[in-house]
């Protein structure tokens, strides 16, 4: 049972976070929101017994902190491919891009390649190296659009205006 929920969520997180990525939102201001999604998921992924191949632990693992690598480089473009701006009121925007739709191309390409490398040796790479990646790559994704997004702060060195 544990495998479908993990498919369960896998599908639910991906799903939601397209649907969030590619419309047009207010950004938040609680940058510790950012964690929940990421923390979640890194938990399900290392309560998991089967993270690493028992057969093959030390290539399981290479594959697993490969990856995690990859993804959060992935995640580091994707939040470089997400359009910030902000509005005559103040409110900081973010929207994904065309860009961010080949990011998103390109870590799947990525994924399907590190499982057809990982089963042309015979090593089993189960669901719990897909949480971790997509926590990385999540936690990635949102400190970067959260650092790019700080362009938009007050400016505190800028004297007060007069009411």
């Amino acid at each position: 049972m544990p495998a479908v929920a993990n498919a369960v969520v896998i599908i639910a997180v991906v799903a939601y976070v397209l649907v969030r990525q590619f419309g047009a939102r207010q950004f938040g201001n609680n940058p510790r929101r950012l964690l929940v999604i990421p923390a979640v998921l890194a938990f399900m992924a290392l309560r998991d017994p089967h993270i690493l191949d028992t057969k093959h632990q030390a290539l399981s693992a290479v594959f697993l902190i490969v990856g995690v690598v990859l993804e959060i480089g992935l995640g580091a473009a994707w939040g470089f491919t997400t359009r910030i701006w902000q509005d005559a009121d103040g409110t900081i925007w973010s929207k994904g891009t065309r860009a961010s739709f080949f990011a998103w191309i390109g870590m799947v390409i990525v994924r399907i390649a590190l499982y057809a490398a990982a089963a042309a040796l015979g090593v089993a790479q189960g669901q719990a190296g897909l949480l971790l990646s997509l926590a990385a790559l999540l936690l990635v994704r949102g400190a970067v659009v959260t650092w790019r997004a700080r362009e938009f702060g007050p400016a505190y060195g800028s004297p007060a205006r007069a009411l």
